[in-house]
């Protein structure tokens, strides 16, 4: 039991280590973000559902700095902000203080010390979800879904003051590539609630999105293809020229993506009539099933790699040297989540095999899932849970967030016929948890979260920093 139990706190400690380093760099020097996409030679993406994601972002390479005494408790960082009273260009005729919850978590979400190392998986959905019902409280009193673009350009700078005001990051437009026209939705034919409800069935899509499951809507959608529908259905102004069966995307009118647009006007109307609370969390299990699709790292052509790992069974050495170091460029100082991980790994292996690495080398390597996210110390690493998940604060731990596969997690080695990888597969298995020499049993805290839809239980871990 004491040997356990002094594993499970040896490992909250490093964790620990890890997200204060990280946040550390962001605070002790000019950090310069920008978003990058992911283009290499053969793309790779998770199979199902067909849907896009926030763009990922780069963060400027950084040396972290030394520390002698790496597991040496640390006490809880507190925000080191005062919060103070926006100036408002008084153009925004909305009760910003009715979006008092969704604002503030969104603040909370999009912290300055943390916004660039969570955009992609934790502040820029929560960003989109606070426009999108942000988009429908100034709709209600006006009877439509949409702002128009001088009402759009003074709003939103409303609210990226409001949110700094209370801590927020200032380059969330930059890190989200978000704009004034996000509240407009121009190209969609229909703008108004009237117009909306008589084109749309209204019943279906609030039986289908009024309770988004977490854990089958990315596998199983119900709320995603309602959406879809009513999209496709008001992008034809009620003409069913589609069918409902129709793949989203086929209102494209020279470059512009006339049913992206009436899905947030679809956005906008869910919004009203859910509460803040409903909505916000539907879109978050939403965006989750986004960016839980695509690796955001980006991987160069590995020939280094190649050359030492063709015959890696009898050059190891220099095989595991060019591979760690490779993996180590790769990491873009982000946190990923454990869905994320598998998809980089199984990413970056499909493409050394087609280079002509044959042998298993995350196996002879010691390569592991959190390998591919935000490192300290060369050897700890922190995957997100690929559940919704935000930055939370309270007076005794101060600033946390939750961390998934805080163990040793083997990055699966992928198929050499593999093609796509689908996370929702019956099939599917991931590697065993690692079980103590001594206790027989999994290592980890006892606090437990569940991936969508795979046979596994992940560890979770929450840091304090």
């Amino acid at each position: 039991m004491e040997s356990s139990s002094s594993g499970s706190c040896f490992q909250g400690t490093v964790y620990h280590w890890v997200v204060l380093f990280a946040v550390w760099l962001c605070g002790s020097q000019h950090v310069l973000s920008q978003k990058t996409t992911l283009e290499p030679k053969d793309k790779f993406l998770l199979s199902d559902p067909p849907i896009g994601l926030f763009d990922p972002i780069e963060i400027s390479p950084s040396v972290l700095p030394h520390n002698p005494n790496p597991v040496e408790p640390l006490s809880p960082m507190y925000p080191n902000y005062t919060s103070y009273d926006p100036v408002l260009t008084g153009k925004c005729h909305v009760n910003f203080s009715a979006l008092s919850y969704i604002i503030d978590k969104t603040a909370s979400d999009c912290s300055i010390p943390l916004a660039p190392l969570v955009a992609d998986v934790i502040c820029c959905p929560q960003v989109n979800s606070l426009m999108n019902i942000f988009q429908a409280a100034y709709g209600t009193g006006n009877a439509t879904l949409v702002l128009n673009q001088a009402s759009a350009n003074a709003c939103f700078s409303d609210i990226m003051s409001i949110l700094a005001s209370k801590g927020a990051n200032t380059n969330i437009p930059e890190l989200c590539t978000l704009r004034p026209s996000n509240l407009i939705d121009a190209s969609c034919p229909v703008k108004d609630i009237s117009s909306f409800e008589k084109i749309v069935n209204v019943s279906k899509l609030i039986d289908a999105c009024s309770s988004v499951d977490p854990l089958k809507e990315c596998c199983r959608p119900v709320c995603q293809p309602a959406i879809a529908e009513a999209a496709i259905h008001i992008s034809s102004g009620g003409a069913n020229m589609f069918g409902s069966s129709s793949i989203p995307g086929t209102g494209n009118v020279a470059g512009i993506d006339i049913v992206g647009d009436c899905k947030g006007v679809v956005h906008s109307w869910l919004s009203m009539k859910l509460s803040s609370e409903e909505a916000n969390s539907a879109f978050r299990v939403l965006s989750g099933c986004k960016v839980n699709k695509v690796c955001p790292l980006e991987f160069d052509e590995p020939a280094s790699v190649v050359k030492a790992c063709g015959k890696a069974s009898s050059s190891t050495p220099s095989c595991c040297a060019a591979l760690h170091s490779y993996i180590g460029t790769r990491q873009k100082q982000i946190f990923v989540t454990n869905l994320q991980a598998i998809n980089c790994a199984t990413m970056f292996g499909s493409m050394l095999q087609k280079a002509g690495v044959v042998d298993d080398i995350y196996g002879l390597c010691d390569i592991d899932l959190k390998d591919f996210s935000l490192q300290a110390f060369g050897q700890q690493g922190c995957l997100l849970r690929s559940l919704p998940t935000d930055i939370e604060f309270d007076n005794t731990t101060g600033i946390s967030f939750t961390c998934d596969l805080s163990d040793n997690i083997a990055a699966p080695w992928p198929s050499s016929s593999v093609q796509s990888l689908s996370l929702c597969a019956p099939e599917m298995s991931l590697p065993a948890l690692p079980v103590s020499p001594k206790s027989g049993s999994s290592v980890g805290t006892s606090r437990t979260g569940i991936g969508v839809l795979l046979p596994l239980v992940f560890l979770t871990m929450t840091i304090s920093i």
